[in-house]
C-alpha cells in the first residue's frame, strides 16, 4: 500500500522513488526546481497532522531553504550570462582585426615583406625534440628547424626565408609541418601561423575572419593579434 507521502507526491504530478523506474522513459527532469520545492512545502502544510503541526522554527528553516534555492538559481543564470558576454568577441572587436595579422591554428603561411615567416607551436606535453619543416607550394622542402627539447605550452620560431642553398625562398605561400617527440613517443603539437585578416562576416551569428591560405576561422580561434 502506498504511503501518505507517496499519495501526496502522486497528487502533485511528481514521481516517488517507487515509480522512478517506470517513469524514466517519460520523465524530462530528475531534479526538483523552485516550483517543485514550493509544491512540496505547500503539500506538507496542507497534509500536516493537526495534533502535531509544523512549528515556527521548522517553517522558517524551510522558507530559508527556498529563499537560498531561488537566490542560487538566479545567481547561476546571471553568472552564465556574464561568462557568455565576456567570452564572446563582438562584431566591433572583430572588425578591428581587418588589415592586421593574427596568430591562429594553420599549416599555410605567407611570407613577410622582409622575407621568411614567424610562427608558434602548441605542445600538449614536454618534448625532447621539436621540429619545424617548411616547404614551398610544390612540396619542395625549403628549411628544417630543430628546436630541441621544449616544455609543454606555446613556443615560437622564426625563419629568415632562406632555403637550404641559402637562396631567398620568396613570399610563399609556405607549408608548415610541426612534430614533437619524447623519446620514442609522439607528443601532440599544433602549428600556429601568422596570417592577415582580409574580411569579417557574421553569417553564423558569431564573427568569422577570412585569412588568405587558411580560409574562414571563428574569431575565438585567434591566439594573438599582431
Amino acid at each position: 500500500m502506498a504511503s501518505s507521502f507517496d499519495s501526496t507526491i502522486a497528487s502533485l504530478g511528481l514521481s516517488s522513488t517507487a515509480n522512478t523506474t517506470a517513469n524514466t522513459a517519460t520523465s524530462k527532469s530528475t531534479s526538483l526546481g523552485q516550483a517543485d520545492f514550493l509544491k512540496l512545502m505547500t503539500a506538507q502544510m496542507k497534509n500536516q497532522d493537526p495534533f502535531d503541526p509544523v512549528d515556527n522554527t521548522q517553517m522558517v528553516a524551510q522558507m530559508a531553504q527556498f529563499s537560498s534555492l531561488a537566490g542560487i538559481t538566479e545567481m547561476s543564470s546571471t553568472l552564465t550570462a556574464i561568462a557568455e558576454k565576456l567570452g564572446a568577441t563582438s562584431l566591433q572587436d572583430a572588425v578591428s582585426y581587418v588589415g592586421r595579422t593574427v596568430l591562429t591554428e594553420g599549416n599555410v603561411a605567407l611570407g613577410r615583406s622582409a622575407g621568411g615567416i614567424a610562427g608558434a607551436i602548441e605542445l600538449e606535453g614536454d618534448a625532447s625534440n621539436v621540429t619545424v619543416s617548411i616547404s614551398d607550394a610544390n612540396g619542395q622542402l625549403l628549411h628544417t628547424a630543430d628546436l630541441g627539447a621544449q616544455k609543454a605550452g606555446t613556443i615560437s620560431y622564426d625563419w629568415d626565408g632562406l632555403d637550404t642553398a641559402g637562396a631567398n625562398a620568396g613570399t610563399g605561400p609556405f607549408s608548415v609541418v610541426v612534430s614533437a617527440t619524447s623519446g620514442t613517443q609522439a607528443i601532440g603539437a599544433t602549428s600556429l601561423v601568422w596570417a592577415p585578416v582580409t574580411s569579417v562576416s557574421t553569417t553564423t551569428g558569431s564573427p568569422v575572419l577570412t585569412l588568405p591560405g587558411i580560409g574562414e576561422i571563428p574569431a575565438s580561434a585567434v591566439r594573438q593579434i599582431g
